[in-house]
């Protein structure tokens, strides 16, 4: 929002701030003008509460707004409850002011109620809690890539009071209520900067020494058109293991949407690399060794049995 446009949306509150302010510092006045002695005081200043609420969370919008432009953008969810906080507020100094100590007998005569209803809406309660822990907390803001164990991956578009919303990489809106957000594990892919490391893990044979696998695959990398170079991606051998050499491709992504991308042109370029040095992944051979008969007991003994090795591929 333009700093114009929040200019605009000052105006109605400060008119009725400044309005409401003439009628506590002149009430007595205008209770005399129209006969009235002691009835416009409660009520002119109840107004003058609604409209500092009003005015204060117009002008910590306004604020937030304009960090916004900065930085991430703050989510609505916040502005909402800064409203929603200052409202309360006015709304609770105006009974206090109407009722006097009464409205503390009130508030606890209606406890049971609100109990009750609390109940029957306990999931809405619950999502909306969540809601405004995620707010205050803030593990995430719109715009950023996230991915939630199990549940969704995406840009997060909006966050409400019950439900946040995200696009994942099909197009595809996911609405997800805030209480199920809130008891998975987030990855926020986004924070605290864009970039961000990415890693692949390939299997190769025994046969190809693991300094000769490590220079292929770097010098193959320097091709790359979509990773980062700086910093420069790097070969770790994860495992040794019977059925090979397993090694960790890490390398560097300026931003999250260009994963699937990436992970791509990663894979083409060391399979184009390894082939060219007639090297692939290890395929597993079977052995299969023949019965032998026993001197001992005269009779012959099935000892056939699998050997599995490991031999290096060779296209033809």
């Amino acid at each position: 929002m333009t700093t114009r446009q929040n200019a605009r949306r000052l105006i109605w509150p400060t008119a009725l701030m400044i309005l409401s302010l003439g009628l506590v510092l002149f009430h007595n006045e205008l209770a005399q003008l129209m006969g009235k002695q002691d009835d416009l005081s409660p009520i002119v200043t109840a107004l003058a509460y609604f409209a500092a609420a009003w005015l204060v969370s117009r002008i910590l919008a306004m604020v937030l707004d304009q960090a916004a432009v900065r930085r991430r953008p703050y989510p609505r969810l916040l502005k909402d409850l800064i409203s929603a906080v200052l409202f309360l507020t006015a709304f609770a100094a105006s009974v206090a002011l109407f009722m006097g100590q009464g409205a503390v007998g009130a508030l606890a005569g209606s406890g049971l109620i609100l109990a009750m209803l609390g109940f029957a809406i306990r999931n809405v309660v619950a999502d909306t809690l969540s809601g405004v822990a995620l707010g205050i907390e803030g593990p995430f803001r719109i715009g950023d890539w996230i991915e939630i164990d199990g549940i969704a991956r995406g840009r997060v578009i909006e966050i409400g009071w019950r439900t946040t919303r995200v696009l994942t990489r099909d197009a595809t809106y996911a609405i997800l209520p805030n209480s199920q957000i809130a008891r998975q594990r987030i990855t926020n892919y986004s924070a605290p900067k864009p970039q961000y490391r990415a890693q692949i893990s390939i299997t190769l044979d025994h046969a190809m020494p693991i300094s000769a696998a490590r220079k292929v695959m770097l010098t193959a990398l320097q091709e790359a058109k979509l990773i980062l170079q700086d910093p420069a991606p790097d070969v770790r051998v994860l495992a040794y293991e019977e059925q090979g050499i397993t090694y960790a491709v890490r390398y560097w992504l300026s931003r999250f949407e260009r994963d699937a991308d990436c992970r791509d042109e990663v894979y083409s370029l060391i399979d184009d690399a390894l082939r060219r040095e007639g090297m692939i992944a290890p395929r597993r051979r079977i052995e299969l060794v023949a019965a032998v008969p026993t001197a001992d007991h005269g009779h012959t003994e099935d000892t056939a049995g699998t050997d599995t090795r490991l031999h290096p591929f060779h296209p033809d």
